[in-house]
């Protein structure tokens, strides 16, 4: 079905669409199961609303948090979300994805722990509670731009990210990747005084470590097998166990279930069948990770946003037109969160509602509701209207004249370097 953009005046219409695409949308008008509370380890969600990792490209050039880092999370904690995973944070200088990428350091740590407090103070002024704090650690690995220029630095040569072929010096070594690992035991020991819940070992969109899920093609310890593909994931995850004092700390990741892309150039599909999902992989290693770690939730998302960001973020307004209508990549997206969480015992929180604006807490509580997802991530409708948070509890809708209209535009922010946010809903502080 070609693309069309966002048209629909009613619930109904939207279920009708999705129908007729034989798209997997499940829609509910009680927006209750929204609202209840849900266990996360040790912890509690006082709902299933979490504001997902959207990076502000606004801390200092040292990696602290700037002004308006701290005007966006104060916002968030007014908005009462259950959790909120925090943004991308570098893991070590060169693995920046811009030059004011957050990068928590001995230095800045209690920048950071300043405004875990604010963020918890807040919410609990304004909503009577504080919300899970996660930290998403990061290495941008190919679109490491430390300085502000390209610093690559990639698991393996992949034709579709490379029209032109990088350098082969842009190739990881394995004693590289030991060296990077390591850095996660400091990131966490760092992540834990700043305040923070827990931390995500970064594992999507193809920065570093999810790009290695996908080196079939690699030689060595860290390519081919399944087990060497995740090799550096989970020794983040040992480095960084090294680095925790206390036992409610605990590690997560955003992981990616399925990039988009052939094999042998893709993680979530088998070899001979294209681009068609499987989520076989995927499965096996949150169960691994949940053996091993005891991670107490896992963060699905899906796509590269440099590459073809309609696979996670369906889009009515971007640099390309895709081959697909929006709601059959929802569906996919959420039929994807739905089979990984009937097949592990760990709470899945799943990604992509913004797309349908108003109707996106429809689509939250049904798949809630339906136990396809424990929690629903948002992103671009956090950075418009954060507020539709408690709108949609005491209303039971949303105002489409608030909502995010999926036009791309703080994602242009983000790549050209600049503060992102929204240009719309936003436009007195963010402007393309």
């Amino acid at each position: 079905m070609e693309h069309e953009k966002f048209h629909y005046a009613s619930l109904r219409e939207v279920a009708d669409r999705a129908a007729a695409l034989n798209a997997f949308v499940p829609l509910k008008e009680d927006l209750s199961a929204l609202y209840r509370p849900l266990a996360v380890g040790r912890l509690r969600a006082e709902n299933r609303i979490a504001f997902q990792p959207m990076e502000g490209t606004d801390g200092t050039e040292e990696g602290a948090p700037g002004a308006l880092t701290c005007r966006r999370y104060r916002r968030f904690a007014e908005a009462g979300p259950g959790l909120i995973w925090f943004e991308a944070v570098a893991t070590v200088p060169e693995g920046r994805a811009s030059a004011h990428q957050l990068y928590l350091t001995e230095q800045n740590v209690d920048d950071f722990k300043r405004l875990t407090d604010d963020i918890r103070e807040t919410s609990l002024r304004v909503n009577g509670y504080a919300p899970i704090l996660i930290m998403q650690a990061t290495h941008s690995g190919r679109y490491a731009k430390p300085h502000g220029t390209p610093a690559p630095l990639i698991a393996y040569h992949c034709p579709p990210l490379e029209p032109t072929p990088l350098p082969d010096a842009c190739v990881v070594s394995d004693d590289d990747l030991r060296r990077l690992e390591e850095a996660y035991e400091t990131t966490a020991r760092l992540c834990q005084r700043a305040g923070f819940d827990g931390m995500d070992v970064k594992c999507c969109h193809r920065y570093l470590a999810c790009e290695l899920l996908s080196a079939y093609t690699r030689p060595g310890a860290y390519g081919g097998s399944f087990e060497n593909r995740t090799r550096f994931l989970k020794n983040c995850y040992r480095a960084a166990r090294a680095g925790l004092a206390d036992g409610r700390f605990f590690l997560t990741s955003r992981l990616n279930a399925y990039d988009g892309f052939a094999y042998p150039y893709g993680f979530g599909v088998r070899e001979g069948e294209g681009i068609e999902p499987d989520m076989t992989e995927a499965i096996r290693l949150i169960r691994e990770l949940k053996d091993e770690f005891g991670i107490p939730l896992i963060n699905i998302t899906m796509g590269n946003p440099y590459k073809n960001p309609h696979v996670n973020r369906p889009y009515d307004h971007g640099n390309y037109v895709p081959d697909e209508h929006p709601l059959e990549g929802v569906g996919r997206i959420m039929r994807g969160v739905s089979e990984i969480q009937h097949a592990v015992d760990v709470p899945v929180l799943g990604s992509a509602f913004s797309y349908l604006r108003q109707f996106a807490p429809n689509l939250a509580a049904g798949m809630v509701a339906g136990g396809h997802a424990a929690l629903c991530g948002f992103g671009r409708l956090a950075f418009a209207d954060p507020g539709f948070v408690r709108e949609a509890r005491e209303r039971g809708c949303l105002d489409p004249q608030r909502v995010c209209v999926t036009c791309g535009g703080c994602a242009a922010l983000l790549r050209a370097g600049t503060p992102a946010g929204c240009v719309v809903r936003d436009r007195e502080v963010y402007r393309l």
